[in-house]
């Protein structure tokens, strides 16, 4: 029996899977974000797991913060406090999680569901996906680790594009620039990553857990603090006139008109 209201889990052998399931494009509410913390914490406690995917139900991934939460609060709403006590810590979670994690991408994918699909190991996403920064089309600057990792992987000049213009990538192109490692089809999606979970699974996952520990020192030494400083930004950000516009256009489902202010 699922003991969660917004995500779904389930077990096979030594692969947990983790279904990001609540309606309007599994976006995040405190509810989610509480289980999410939830259910990674049991899953490093759990000597039975190899392995963890972590996908969405429906056809997105995840649209990442639910906004109407924003929009409801405009001016008030401690967006530093929401970001530091749920995203940065789901985020250490994830980094500090010693069984591979791979995500699986089955659709569009944007602001804090990027970050936290950054934040898996390896990735493999469905032909449909698209990714989308986010962050930018609602007057908002990046949190959730977007802001170091995605330019570790596609490279700055790439990142800025994505952030400047909050223009899609297509699964091929996110594949092309090395956001993820393998695209499937949409009708094998499922398989294709049921497959590739119990690879990963079969594998000396001892071995695979302290060399994502070397990476995390080589290449994510500042994670930590970048998280928060990210969080200061989303304050300020939060704080504009812009996220009040892009916000409220958002929930209207009108174009924003920014003003820079």
């Amino acid at each position: 029996m699922n003991e969660y209201q917004t995500l779904l889990t389930e077990q096979h052998g030594a692969v947990l899977t983790i279904r990001l399931n609540r309606p309007k494009a599994n976006a995040m509410n405190l509810h989610m974000l509480g289980e999410i913390k939830h259910v990674l914490k049991d899953a490093a406690a759990n000597d039975s797991l190899r392995c963890l995917v972590l996908t969405g139900s429906g056809k997105m991934f995840s649209a990442g913060q639910d906004v109407s939460v924003l929009a409801e609060g405009i001016g008030t709403f401690p967006l530093r406090r929401h970001i530091e006590s749920n995203y940065n810590h789901i985020i250490m979670q994830m980094r500090e999680l010693e069984i591979p994690i791979l995500g699986a991408i089955n659709g569009p994918v944007a602001g804090a569901g990027l970050g936290i699909a950054l934040a898996t190991d390896i990735r493999i996403a469905a032909e449909s996906a698209r990714f989308v920064f986010g962050f930018t089309g609602i007057g908002l600057a990046a949190d959730s680790g977007v802001s170091l990792i995605l330019p570790l992987m596609i490279g700055l000049g790439r990142a800025m594009e994505m952030a400047l213009t909050n223009q899609s990538l297509t699964a091929q192109q996110a594949l092309d620039s090395g956001l993820v490692n393998r695209v499937a089809p949409d009708d094998a999606f499922d398989e294709t990553c049921a497959q590739w979970a119990a690879e990963l699974a079969e594998g000396p996952t001892r071995a695979m857990a302290l060399t994502k520990r070397a990476f995390n020192r080589a290449i994510l030494t500042d994670l930590r603090q970048i998280l928060n400083y990210e969080a200061c930004l989303q304050q300020i950000a939060c704080q504009t006139q812009d996220h009040a516009e892009g916000a409220t256009a958002f929930m209207q489902k009108r174009p924003a008109k920014f003003s820079g202010e």
